[in-house]
């Protein structure tokens, strides 16, 4: 009995040791192919892996870099001013940086515990998603330039500038434009580069409001508003920006342009003022004016009177003040402005102090038999009153530089302050809105028989689109017919009115 049971207790045990050495080895070769399942997959990225936000989880580092370059070199869609441009990464110097991305992806990928990451695999529990972001340079300059020459020189509009209307004072309004807004464009077109799903990119543009059209177009037009009028006789007309320093300068002889250089001369008549009421304050310096001298230069400047004009330039030498103007004149470059004689009356004139030859009336070839008492040019009574101007505004201009102890701000916002009392209501005052600042005085002289030779005005103009000097001189050599002449220096005040104040400048 006891040998049969020794017999099958040794049967048993042979029996579990033969089931426990094949189930060792079961299990040993599970293990070995769950290792090599593991490594392979090892080999290859984990589920969830992005990189560069492209899925690459269990593809291999060759597949993976192939699927994210394809992704980002594809074009990005640009959508401006109605039309659809494809832009090619690399023509705006787009480059992904693969190779720092894959190794970053590596170190993701390996650098784990080996047996931990087994263990998930053999519990099935997927890894914690990794995400290898994008590096990647992209060359801004490049990017510029694409805009620039391929963008913006194709679509983008101009805009329209104003056009003067022929034979009226009037301009047709200019159109606004669109320009690209290049530096939103960087930025928003180097967002779409940097991504792989939003690629689309709708740009946008800045509104350019319709410029003006040239002074060259606007002297075309005073020369036809001119020419309608069909006033004959010696016309002379200086226009400057005070804003960009532009001006206009021409004269015609019965239609036909003539030489401005040297300047036409003209009678000055009452627009010598201008030179006297200045030569005044250079003078007395910044003296306060008393209340006799203060009615003497209304009555010069307002009234245009003969008599306080006479005493103020007494005031500057008793018998020499019509040349101390003149030398005040000639110490600022104006040597075609002059006063040669104490105005009196123009029935009885005083005596001429002295005979004085300019350049410009010198000339030969032009006509216009200037007073030889007072004459200047129109651009030397423009130049006098951009002086002013320059000085009440920024204390700049030949005035400060050449007078800079006699004259100052102060002296020649005084001096506009008077011009500004010139209220005439026709002639350049008649050519702009009511209520606009003209700092201005006008000036003919009617002769016996009430005729008039010449006509003139000469002004500072201050308006809402930009501040200007407009001076002009008219001669005619029989008769200067008052209504169409005041008519003609209205049109051409109204016309560069307009212009300095086109709607939607």
């Amino acid at each position: 009995m006891l040998g049969g049971y020794l017999r099958n207790r040794s049967s048993t045990s042979i029996l579990l040791r033969v089931f426990s050495i094949v189930f060792i080895s079961l299990a040993i070769v599970l293990l070995i192919i769950q290792l090599i399942g593991y490594s392979r997959q090892r080999s290859n990225y984990p589920p969830g892996m992005t990189i560069a936000g492209v899925p690459v989880g269990g593809l291999d580092p060759q597949a993976a870099s192939q699927r994210v370059l394809q992704m980002f070199m594809l074009p990005i869609e640009v959508q401006y001013a109605g039309a659809i441009i494809d832009i090619d990464p690399n023509a705006v110097g787009f480059e992904a940086d693969i190779e720092s991305m894959l190794a970053a992806a590596d170190l993701a990928r390996t650098g784990g515990s080996f047996w931990g990451g087994f263990w998930d695999y053999l519990w099935n529990r997927e890894p914690t998603p990794v995400s290898v972001p994008l590096r990647a340079t992209i060359s801004e300059e490049r990017l510029r330039t694409y805009l620039q020459t391929e963008i913006a020189a194709r679509y983008d509009q101009p805009p329209t500038p104003a056009q003067p209307i022929p034979g009226r004072v009037d301009f047709t309004p200019g159109q606004p434009g669109q320009t690209l807004d290049i530096n939103r464009a960087v930025i928003l077109i180097e967002d779409a580069l940097r991504t792989s799903t939003n690629r689309v990119v709708m740009l946008t543009f800045q509104r350019t409001a319709p410029t003006r059209p040239s002074m060259g177009n606007l002297q075309i037009l005073m020369k036809q508003i001119i020419n309608l009028s069909e006033i004959d006789g010696v016309i002379g007309l200086y226009l400057l920006d005070l804003q960009t320093g532009e001006e206009i300068h021409f004269a015609l002889n019965n239609g036909q342009d003539i030489p401005v250089d040297p300047d036409v001369a003209f009678t000055a008549s009452s627009t010598a003022k201008i030179a006297i009421l200045t030569s005044y304050f250079i003078q007395h310096g910044q003296a306060v004016l008393d209340e006799q001298t203060n009615k003497m230069i209304l009555d010069m400047i307002s009234k245009s009177e003969n008599p306080p004009t006479d005493k103020l330039m007494a005031q500057l030498d008793e018998k020499r003040g019509p040349l101390i103007v003149t030398e005040y004149m000639k110490t600022l470059g104006l040597n075609n402005t002059f006063i040669a004689g104490f105005f009196c009356n123009e029935y009885s004139p005083c005596p001429l102090l002295s005979v004085i030859k300019t350049p410009a009336n010198m000339r030969t070839d032009v006509l216009t038999d200037p007073d030889p008492y007072n004459q200047t040019t129109p651009s030397d009574i423009g130049m006098l009153l951009e002086d002013i101007y320059q000085c009440a505004q920024n204390r700049g201009g030949a005035l400060v530089a050449v007078f800079p102890d006699k004259i100052n701000q102060d002296s020649c916002q005084q001096i506009i302050s008077f011009l500004v009392k010139d209220k005439i209501g026709v002639l350049i005052e008649a050519g702009v809105p009511e209520g606009t600042q003209i700092a201005h005085k006008h000036g003919w002289i009617r002769e016996a028989g009430d005729i008039i030779h010449n006509v003139s005005d000469a002004a500072i103009v201050y308006t809402p689109g930009g501040n200007y000097i407009l001076t002009i001189y008219l001669y005619h050599p029989v008769q200067a017919i008052w209504e169409p002449v005041s008519i003609l220096f209205a049109d051409l005040s109204r016309a560069v009115y307009n212009y300095f104040n086109l709607p939607n400048q």
